[in-house]
């Protein structure tokens, strides 16, 4: 019985990883989101959290940027990476939208 839980155990880990590894190539290959773009720019999507337009985003915060966001999909230190909200397409790890959700540690 207990040789079946590891299976599974070991069956769910493997799979896991095949999953963040095939959004992660995905987001390699995948172009990047234009900051001119229409749903890009709706969200105040910038490729740089520091040119984010304090005017219309008060809320925007310098420690908020899309690497460290709940949305984002890549590897650790990855320049860039995939995002839920723009489907297709990579951000910037560096990057911002009005989207911005802090991941859970």
């Amino acid at each position: 019985m207990q040789s079946s839980n590891r299976r599974v155990f070991m069956m769910q880990v493997v799979a896991g990883s095949a999953v963040l590894a095939t959004a992660s190539a995905q987001a390699q290959s995948a172009p990047m989101v234009n900051e001119k773009d229409p749903q890009a720019m709706s969200l105040g999507y910038v490729a740089d959290t520091t040119k984010v337009d304090a005017k219309k985003f008060p809320k925007h915060a310098a420690t908020q940027k899309c690497s460290n966001c709940a949305l984002f999909v890549a590897k650790p230190n990855a320049t860039a990476g995939a995002c839920g909200i723009f489907a297709g397409k990579a951000v910037a790890a560096n990057g911002w939208c009005s989207a911005y959700a802090a991941k859970k540690t």
